[in-house]
């Protein structure tokens, strides 16, 4: 899938969610801006409120989207790892939010590709309704959240909204639940991986340190000193390939 053509299917997914708050709204169409003639020939323009809602919610819209993605993860594995090398502006953040979206590209392509074959060309070849559209939409994106939920962080919200006997199946658990339990769950895999980052930085800046201390070189910042030996760690053991590939295997692609 390349770019272009997620960017247009990502769209009209958002647009889909955007028409289905409203679903009275998405069956009957709404008039954006209605046009009032007065006695003197001069004209109004009034804007509806159905669809100033519908612009306010594309604009929030897009964050519910990456919270629904492996875009959690991915950015808080790379800021993790930034700050263990000891880099402060080297990836910039614009690098590490792009490289966060095209690897959320390539992780979420099956599930994409699913959306577009159930969902999006079935609507625009006017085969169903935008409602039943985001309804089928909403399949491959529950399977995906589902199987990167850990079941205690889904007990934990289905017990603070205090419906611990309405669902018996992780699969009824609505949206508004799961979506908070996923993103717990991705933080919570983004610390464990950026954890085992840490360590082996961490342990150069102990060796240097105690180097240094034992020369008295008391001035002198290990943090200067580590640096170059913890790039030439990351680039000898070839650690771009090695984090990439780790973050795509750990949503399960390739097993």
């Amino acid at each position: 899938m390349t770019s272009s053509r997620f960017l247009r299917l990502l769209g009209v997914v958002l647009a889909l969610f955007a028409l289905s708050s409203e679903p009275a709204l998405a069956q009957q169409g709404i008039s954006a801006v209605t046009v009032t003639t007065n006695p003197d020939g001069t004209q109004d323009y009034t804007m509806s409120l159905q669809a100033l809602f519908i612009m306010t919610a594309l604009s929030l819209i897009p964050a519910f989207i990456m919270m629904m993605t492996s875009f959690t993860r991915i950015i808080v594995v790379l800021s993790i790892l930034r700050q263990a090398i000891g880099l402060q502006q080297s990836p910039s953040n614009q690098i590490l939010i792009g490289i966060s979206l095209f690897l959320s590209m390539f992780i979420m392509k099956p599930v994409f590709d699913e959306i577009n074959e159930r969902a999006l060309q079935p609507y625009l070849a006017e085969e169903m309704s935008s409602k039943d559209a985001l309804e089928e939409a909403k399949g491959p994106m529950r399977a995906f959240m589902l199987s990167q939920t850990r079941v205690t962080d889904l007990e934990t919200f289905v017990r603070i909204a205090g419906e611990e006997d309405k669902y018996q199946d992780p699969a009824d658990v609505p949206l508004t639940i799961l979506i908070p339990s996923f993103v717990t769950s991705e933080l919570k895999t983004a610390f464990q991986i950026g954890f085992m980052l840490f360590i082996p930085f961490l342990i150069i800046d102990l060796v240097v340190a105690s180097i240094l201390m034992a020369m008295g070189m008391m001035m002198l910042s290990p943090m200067i000193v580590s640096l170059p030996f913890k790039l030439m760690l990351f680039v000898l053991v070839d650690g771009w390939n090695l984090i990439f590939g780790t973050l795509a295997t750990s949503f399960g692609m390739g097993v």
